[in-house]
């Protein structure tokens, strides 16, 4: 693990049953491209400074408050003893509140995700018949915990031998699509077509790969770096060509589609079977 220091550390609890746990970022930063604003005529890296508003002083990010801005230009300070004040149930136990089926979340509301571990080896028998408990019963646990002073709701589910907690969004917090989705047509469509576009879907259909999500884009940027770096261009790469905009036959093309796969999957057998 890229970092093996918890966010936060605490109980879960279900009732009167509870353990110690932890929660890790299930993500980490790789080594991703990093872009720095230059002033092109020196070449020298722009330096962002921490200004007071009215003065104009520079200051050490190291020397500020936190304030709330409760009027225009009047904030009322707030320390590390007030934060702890606020403190509530949810700082440091993830009380198992209710049981939904999975499929009931809607994807849009699901944030970020964390390992949740078990801390120490005091109540891991309780961490491993809770984990075996919510797999058996196909439901996902609904709890709250406060990260960074804010209280969210997670949705926790069994991964592998451990769990995995989610952070969810509030409903405040999702766009409503109603008016995106305004125009599209409420007819259903032709069950012939359904039928064909069901058929392209299952013989497309394999399991997920780590591969499928790989970033592409920055692979190619790279090259381009590269390629800059030893004081040559890249030619960009020859891509399918754009919708032209034109109607076609839907039924015509789900058929063309279907025969195209076929043909792409059978070349991959005959490959497969060559090795």
């Amino acid at each position: 693990m890229a970092d093996s220091r918890p966010v936060w550390r605490g109980h879960l609890r279900l009732a009167l049953v509870g353990c110690p746990v932890a929660l890790y970022a299930a993500h980490h930063e790789r080594s991703n491209l990093h872009f720095h604003f230059i002033n092109p005529s020196t070449g020298n890296r722009v330096r962002t400074v921490t200004r007071d508003a009215q003065t104009d002083v520079e200051l050490d990010r190291r020397d500020l408050a936190r304030g709330y801005e409760f009027e225009h230009d009047e904030y009322v300070l707030l320390d590390d003893a007030d934060f702890e004040a606020a403190r509530i149930d949810s700082s440091s136990t993830l009380r198992i509140e209710k049981f939904v089926d999975g499929d009931s979340i809607d994807p849009v509301y699901f944030d970020t995700s964390y390992y949740l571990a078990p801390d120490g080896d005091a109540g891991q028998d309780v961490y491993v018949v809770l984990r075996d408990a919510i797999r058996a019963s196909k439901k996902v646990a609904l709890s709250r915990v406060v990260i960074s002073r804010r209280e969210r709701a997670v949705a926790i589910m069994p991964a592998g031998r451990g769990l995995v907690a989610h952070t969810l969004y509030e409903n405040r917090d999702i766009t409503d699509p109603a008016a995106l989705f305004s125009a599209v047509p409420a007819e259903k469509p032709d069950a012939e077509m359904i039928k064909l576009a069901t058929q392209l879907i299952d013989r497309q259909s394999e399991r997920f790969a780590p591969s499928d999500i790989e970033d592409r884009y920055e692979a190619r940027l790279r090259e381009v770096i590269a390629a800059r770096l030893k004081g040559r261009g890249v030619k960009p790469p020859k891509g399918p060509a754009r919708p032209d905009g034109r109607v076609v036959d839907l039924m015509a093309a789900l058929k063309q589609s279907l025969g195209e796969t076929k043909a792409t999957k059978a070349k991959a057998a005959r490959k497969r079977s060559a090795r």
